[in-house]
């Protein structure tokens, strides 16, 4: 009876031995000084355990991004031509902004002219719904363009 249960308990202790030798990592360096990350010390020389703790990246962590002042011949503009161009910006925005509106107006009104019609090979609701698709993407559309813009006006100076 005991050595039912040695056997069993024998085979669970070399089974964790095995996997915490496997989570050993080493460093090796041989004679013509190539670098060698593996887990069995006999591969190389002069090798070193390396911590568990440590992380191991084969790709270089990133520095953080780096602002370079501008050059000293850099071109710089002065306030006043600044604001014209912050104003003809404005200006522009405006303009599509406009535009946009009126193009979902005209896209609201053909997707209730398209709404109201039934065609009589429309028996299955799926085709309607198939029909009436571009003229709610076209509606959303416009409504996200003239989102976009709104926001982007409300970041101007």
């Amino acid at each position: 009876m005991t050595m039912r249960l040695t056997t069993p308990l024998l085979a669970l202790l070399l089974s964790v031995a095995g996997t915490a030798n496997a989570d050993t990592l080493y460093k090796c360096t041989d004679d013509s000084g190539v670098v060698l990350y593996t887990n069995q010390k006999g591969t190389g020389k002069n090798c070193t355990v390396l911590s568990n703790d440590q992380a191991i990246s084969s790709v270089p962590g990133s520095r953080g991004a780096t602002r370079n002042a501008s050059p000293s011949d850099f071109p710089k503009v002065n306030g006043e031509t600044q604001k014209n161009r912050d104003g003809d910006r404005r200006k522009i925005l405006e303009q599509e902004l406009a535009t946009e509106l009126q193009n979902l107006d005209k896209a609201r009104k053909d997707l209730a002219e398209q709404e109201s019609i039934r065609n009589g090979n429309e028996q299955n609701y799926q085709r309607v719904l198939d029909r009436l698709q571009p003229f709610k993407d076209a509606v959303a559309l416009h409504e996200r363009n003239i989102d976009a813009l709104r926001r982007e006006l409300g970041n101007l100076k």
